[in-house]
């Protein structure tokens, strides 16, 4: 199993960028997926994740100004992220926690990581 990250890049404050994250390889079913952030010298932090069913959780410091979204068939989640500051600067990763089989244990895979950079 392989999670992709790309969208990444330099924006000026107040800016927008989309990341996404498609997972491949032999996958059964995806439960929850999401996105972290790591800041340099900093530890990794929750961004926001969504389930199958759709529900959704954000972490307070991007409400209102992130939207995370999902593609069941393709399994793919999206980071909308609009209204850009510069305090979100970091490393973003996104996961899935997956079953490869229908007997198989859910386990959470990892993608690489893009970098996000906000100019102020």
């Amino acid at each position: 199993v392989q999670l992709q990250a790309c969208g990444g890049g330099l924006v000026q404050a107040g800016g927008s960028l989309r990341l996404s994250c498609a997972a491949s390889g032999s996958i059964f079913s995806i439960n929850a997926m999401g996105w972290y952030r790591q800041a340099p010298g900093k530890e990794r932090e929750l961004v926001a994740t969504i389930t199958s069913g759709g529900s959704i959780n954000y972490a307070d410091s991007v409400k209102g100004r992130f939207t995370i979204s999902r593609d069941n068939a393709k399994n793919t989640v999206y980071l909308q992220m609009n209204s850009l500051k510069p305090e979100d600067t970091a490393v973003y990763y996104c996961n899935a926690d997956l079953k490869r089989t229908i007997i198989s244990t859910p386990r959470v895979y990892w993608g690489q990581g893009t970098q996000v950079t906000v100019s102020s």
